[in-house]
């Protein structure tokens, strides 16, 4: 099997390249980038692959935009650090979705379903995987003119809060909090998954399973060793905040963006 990687991680691109290497020996990288459009170049220039593996989040925007207009229909498997994005959706699009650090058992399955899945694709199965890569695109995009974001504080009192004043949502024993930049929290009823689709990944960044946090916010980030970032955020949020080495170089892209 002939394998191109898409991933902006060079710690993560080679453990999966060492992963490849132990539970598929015969098959070939026969590139990678970090980019979506590098990724896209690579592919025009060079003969088709039997399988694209795609980090979601790349140095310059969404992987999936690779699929957009039907310019790509390749068997893929997805990977990213984190399970903000629908797994039946991806499931749906016909091969994986897999989480980092992607396991040798979960990549081994995913190949062999890559194969299958391969032997029998065709001009029907190429439609529906664009119809779907279509309507999640959509999904991903923030909504035109959602500018505002209901909150409660008070027990009964709602407040439409504006989304260029919230610093970031953290969530706090199953639940999720807005909080200002004047440092008010208030109760909102979507979870910080649903979150992060809605409002889409340019606006705010989801630092970790209990953060997804505004570029203004970040008043600094520094090295917390293993290739991990600490961030200090205004208003101050109580506890370690921490981004993994997997997220540090997404992080670093999007807030230089």
């Amino acid at each position: 099997m002939k394998i191109f990687i898409a991933e902006d991680e060079t710690p993560a691109r080679e453990r999966l390249a060492a992963t490849l290497a132990r539970i598929a020996p015969e098959a070939r990288v026969l590139g990678h980038s970090d980019t979506v459009q590098g990724t896209l170049a690579w592919l025009q220039a060079n003969p088709a692959p039997d399988l694209l593996l795609l980090d979601i989040q790349l140095a310059d925007g969404l992987s999936l935009e690779l699929f957009r207009d039907r310019r790509l229909a390749l068997p893929t498997v997805f990977t990213t650090a984190y399970d903000q994005f629908a797994l039946q959706a991806f499931q749906a699009l016909a091969v994986d979705y897999l989480l980092k650090p992607v396991s040798d058992t979960a990549l081994a399955q995913a190949l062999a379903k890559a194969e299958q899945w391969r032997r029998h694709f065709d001009g029907q199965a190429q439609a529906r995987f664009g119809q779907q890569l279509d309507g999640l695109l959509q999904r991903l995009s923030p909504p035109a003119g959602r500018q505002r974001i209901v909150g409660r504080r008070g027990g009964q009192q709602f407040h439409a809060l504006e989304l260029a004043d919230i610093a970031y949502f953290v969530s706090v024993d199953k639940l999720s909090f807005a909080v200002t930049q004047a440092g008010e929290r208030y109760l909102v009823e979507p979870t910080l998954g649903e979150l992060e689709e809605e409002l889409g990944l340019q606006r705010f960044f989801r630092a970790n399973r209990q953060l997804l946090v505004a570029a203004g916010a970040v008043q600094r980030f520094t090295p917390a060793g293993k290739g991990r970032l600490k961030l200090d955020l205004s208003p101050a949020l109580e506890g370690e905040l921490l981004i993994s080495q997997e997220r540090a170089a997404a992080f670093r892209t999007w807030l230089e963006g």
